[in-house]
Parts: C-alpha cells; sequence; structure tokens
C-alpha cells in the first residue's frame, strides 16, 4: 500500500536538509511526500521580497524530488514562542485529519532553534495516538546548523536510531538545496553543500553505506 509521508518544515530548507534524500527515496517508491512549512519570516525582520524569493527557490527543490503537496501556515518566525501552543498544535492537527499520513517527520526537540523545538511539541501534540489518528511511525531529523549546535547533554543531544540508505538519492538532495541560493552559504559552513554530502557520508559510514540520513524513531504502531 502506497505510504503517505508529511514532513513538516519550521522554516523553509528544513525539509531538505533534513530528510531530502529520504523523501527522493519515498517518491521513487511510488509514495506520496507532502511537505507542512510552519513559519513565513516576519517582515519587521526579513523583507517580503525575501520570503517570496525563498518560496520560489522551495517550488524549484520540490520538483526536483518530486514531492506531491506543499501548504504554509505563515505563523511568524522566529516567534512562534509568542503564539499560543494549542493553535499551533490545532493547525497542524487539521492538516493531518486533511492528508491522513502514516508517517510523520519531524524537527529534532533538542534544536538549538526554539522554533524548532516548539514545531516538535505541537506535532507531538497533533499527531497523538487517539481519535482514530492516522500516524503510525514518527521519525526526527537532524538539520545542519541547529541540531549539532544543542547543548551537550543527553536529552538535548541528536541520537539517530533509524538509517536511511541515500545512496542513489544524495545527487537529487544536494541538486534540490542547491536551489535554495538564498539559504546556500559558503564552505564550511554547515549549510554548504559539502557539510550535507559529508553529514551524509559520515551516517552511511556508521551503518556500511555510501551515504544515509540519519533519524530518531519517536513511535512506531504495528
Amino acid at each position: 500500500m502506497k505510504n503517505q509521508v508529511l514532513v513538516i518544515a519550521p522554516h523553509l530548507d528544513d525539509e531538505i536538509l533534513g530528510c531530502g534524500g529520504t523523501i527522493a527515496r519515498y517518491v521513487d517508491h511510488g509514495d506520496e511526500v507532502h511537505i507542512l512549512v510552519i513559519t513565513y519570516g516576519d517582515p519587521e525582520i526579513y523583507p517580503p521580497e525575501e520570503e517570496l524569493q525563498t518560496r520560489q527557490e522551495l517550488k524549484a527543490a520540490h520538483e526536483i524530488l518530486g514531492v506531491s503537496s506543499v501548504q504554509f501556515l505563515d505563523f511568524l518566525a522566529p516567534k512562534l514562542d509568542t503564539f499560543p501552543g494549542y493553535k499551533l498544535a490545532d493547525a497542524i492537527s487539521g492538516v493531518i485529519r486533511s492528508l491522513q499520513p502514516n508517517i510523520l517527520y519531524l524537527p529534532h526537540r533538542g534544536d538549538i532553534h526554539a522554533d524548532h523545538r516548539i514545531v516538535y511539541q505541537a506535532g507531538m501534540v497533533a499527531a497523538r495516538p487517539i481519535n482514530a489518528c492516522s500516524v503510525r511511525q514518527i521519525f526526527c531529523y537532524e538539520t545542519l546548523s541547529e541540531t549539532e549546535w544543542a547543548s551537550p547533554f543527553g536529552d538535548e543531544a541528536f541520537i539517530p536510531t533509524v538509517f536511511v540508505d541515500i545512496t542513489n538519492c544524495l545527487e537529487r538532495k544536494l541538486k534540490a538545496m542547491a536551489c535554495y541560493q538564498s539559504q546556500l552559504k559558503e564552505a564550511p559552513h554547515p549549510r554548504s553543500l559539502q557539510a550535507i554530502a559529508n553529514l551524509a557520508q559520515l551516517r552511511g559510514s556508521t551503518v556500511s553505506l555510501p551515504a544515509a540520513e540519519a533519524f530518531i524513531l519517536v513511535r512506531d504502531i504495528h
């Protein structure tokens, strides 16, 4: 049976950084992948023309990977902590009810960016295994320049338990990320194409693969 996969991205490009290769792999297997982008750059901080450019970059990146759909909730970034948590959880719940995903990807709760932590918590609330919720598996992904900069304590650290072979999808992930010209940096910055490829090779070497993406399994209902 075809999987319905929902990847929740606090900000534009998080979905490619954390899951780009895995998204391509799902699509190759005939599954549908949907993206939910939580935030819109606060106009007091980010010029609207920059936000428009980034959304155009997102469209190009998603075409490369074969994403089925994208939705935007347009909560202000970086101000998620100014909104009642239930409003974000309710908005995510609405998307889950509409799309009926059986697989959900969330940012890691230990990320240094507060928006990521808040989205993780709201996503967990929205995907509670009650009221016939469709979600059967929940994974957390790592986001370069957010996950590795978290506090070095056990309850903050990203300790992967699932490794997905993206050997045949790494080039598409890099090509998709290259669409995000407004977000890319020069090496050795963690948001450079070189760093993204290096992380994939490191995660792959952990399990004797040329390239992999790593995740934390949060829930798996059979």
